[in-house]
């Protein structure tokens, strides 16, 4: 490479490179520099991004339907599979600093293979942000008359200039408003029930439409539509990796941090669930099935019975925008990085993050202007085994293929050039989970069947995963075993090494585990890399 073309690309790329902290590392390792949070902010703002009210409806609409000990069940069973899934993508997010697209990338999926599931887990970011959205539109129309088209758009727009500046700004809000938020959704509820103590009985004994008893069809039907959240186990690792190294002083906090506000948001997502199964209980006879589901009718009718007329409508709208607000801006950051992450990938241009906070808006607020949320089960029903088939092939990889058979490598790797463009493993298993899940739930393999699409999807993941490895020995994992530096990637507690180095490219200094050498000379970032099109820097592939 000549020095003219150095040049030129540094001045092309530079710019870029510098507003990486306007960008949040979008396509990168978080490195220790930007890293200054404590474990109890880290995870205080992961946990902020669950106070979605969707939980409320999901817990209603399965409560309704199959009745509530069908319902617990359906949350339990959805609940612990999230938990055990979710525990080993959280520990390596918060332990090497990389988002889920970048873990799935060498967990069994390769540099390219894992586009498919950043495309999927993007899907799960407007799918919700729509969600939450039409619920701040119902709020919006219920005390201020504001039409529902106008509402889905104000719930749109105000998100923007919530989310441009990313993990700083949302550290902030998230913590600034969880108090309030705890406040206005647990205190009414405890009221309520010490003032009708009944109200528990009438619950725990609801049958639903059916009123056939617990029925294991019903629980595995509900657990589908609650395990479609699966995919916010992604959303939970986007704050949890900017978690600071763990130290030998900082390990039970780092620890606490990482359980709660990674595998342990589904702990308080379950527990929204069953509360509202309880309010559309209670509200029912007043409000009808339609309005039952929906958190502005449910937390508006327990309202009604514990203060004054007055503060009732006021409170239960601030309630439903603060909860949109603090989940829609998780939506919106991190569906922008799995989109941006699919298009760098593919085009090898980086237009910016804050090219696809717009792209996400603009289709959650075409599936609002659609009404999904009057079919919001079905969907969620259908989304879930795409969600399960992904989540649950990468915990698998990392706890089987990792940990038991070694045959993928323990530390994660995502850069280019390091990895086989597509690895089998992992692909194949998705693909299998997901085709043969969503089969059983449009009932081609029987009725009998169809109500457990779900433990399908699952169960074929993790079979499969193992499987693939052991038959390809694991040779798709690892393009190359070096990346042509010699100082280790770990530091000698095990946390990624933070010295830096310069990019030959951007001119940028970035640290180590963001670095490989240049085929070209010199170290490049794993962002130039990305958008190097003609590929002279990536290094060759490693003879067998």
């Amino acid at each position: 490479m000549t020095t003219d073309h150095v040049a030129e690309r540094t001045r092309t790329a530079a710019p870029g490179a510098s507003k990486e902290t306007l960008e949040d590392y979008t396509l990168r390792f978080a490195p220790r520099t930007y890293r200054r949070w404590t474990p109890a902010v880290v995870g205080a703002s992961a946990l902020g991004g669950i106070a979605y009210m969707a939980d409320f409806s999901i817990g209603a609409g399965i409560g309704l339907s199959h009745g509530t000990a069908n319902a617990l069940l359906a949350i339990a069973v959805a609940a612990a599979v999230i938990f055990l899934t979710g525990f080993p993508l959280a520990y390596y997010g918060a332990r090497y600093n990389l988002d889920l697209d970048l873990i799935t990338r060498g967990s069994g999926f390769g540099y390219y293979g894992s586009v498919i599931t950043s495309v999927i887990f993007a899907s799960f970011t407007f799918i919700f942000f729509a969600t939450e959205g039409s619920i701040m539109a119902q709020g919006l129309r219920y005390a201020l008359n504001l039409p529902l088209w106008l509402g889905y758009l104000v719930s749109t727009l105000v998100i923007i200039p919530l989310v441009v500046y990313g993990m700083k700004a949302l550290a902030k809000l998230q913590s600034w408003t969880n108090p309030l938020w705890l406040l206005l959704m647990v205190a009414p509820l405890v009221f309520l029930i010490v003032k009708d103590p009944d109200s528990v009985h009438r619950w725990l004994s609801y049958e639903g439409t059916g009123g056939s008893g617990v029925s294991t069809a019903a629980v595995m039907l509900g657990a589908g539509v609650c395990l479609s959240l699966m995919g916010q186990i992604g959303e939970q690792i986007d704050y949890l990796r900017f978690m600071p190294p763990r130290t030998t002083d900082n390990r039970r906090a780092w620890w606490t941090a990482v359980v709660l506000a990674g595998p342990g948001w589904v702990i308080f997502g379950a527990v929204k669930q069953a509360i509202g199964v309880f309010m559309a209980v209670y509200i029912l006879d007043a409000v009808g099935s339609a309005a039952a589901v929906e958190p502005i009718e449910q937390f508006t009718g327990v309202f009604k019975e514990i203060m004054p007329p007055w503060l009732v409508v006021p409170l239960a709208l601030v309630l439903v925008v603060l909860s949109q607000v603090k989940i829609n801006v998780t939506n919106a950051y991190s569906g922008s990085l799995a989109w941006t992450n699919s298009f760098t990938r593919v085009t090898k241009r980086y237009p910016g993050r804050l090219v696809f906070v717009l792209v996400n808006l603009t289709i959650s607020l075409v599936l609002m202007e659609a009404d999904m949320f009057s079919f919001l089960n079905n969907v969620l029903s259908f989304y879930s085994n795409c969600a399960m088939a992904w989540v649950v092939t990468v915990a698998t990889d990392i706890v089987i293929n990792k940990f038991v058979l070694k045959l993928s490598p323990k530390q994660p790797e995502f850069r280019r050039g390091m990895l086989h463009a597509v690895n089998p493993v992992g692909v194949v298993s998705f693909l299998a989970s997901s085709i043969l899940s969503i089969s059983v739930y449009f009932g081609l393999f029987g009725d009998a069947l169809q109500p457990y699409s779900p433990l399908v999807a699952v169960v074929v993941a993790v079979v499969l995963t193992p499987l693939m490895a052991i038959v390809t020995r694991g040779r798709f994992y690892l393009r190359r075993t070096g990346d042509g530096i010699t100082e280790p990637l770990l530091d000698e507690e095990g946390n990624p090494s933070g010295t830096r180095y310069d990019c030959v490219v951007c001119g940028e200094p970035y640290e180590r585990p963001d670095m490989t050498a240049s085929a070209a000379g010199g170290t490049i970032c794993s962002l130039c890399l990305s958008t190097d099109r003609d590929g002279r820097h990536v290094l060759p592939a490693q003879a067998r």
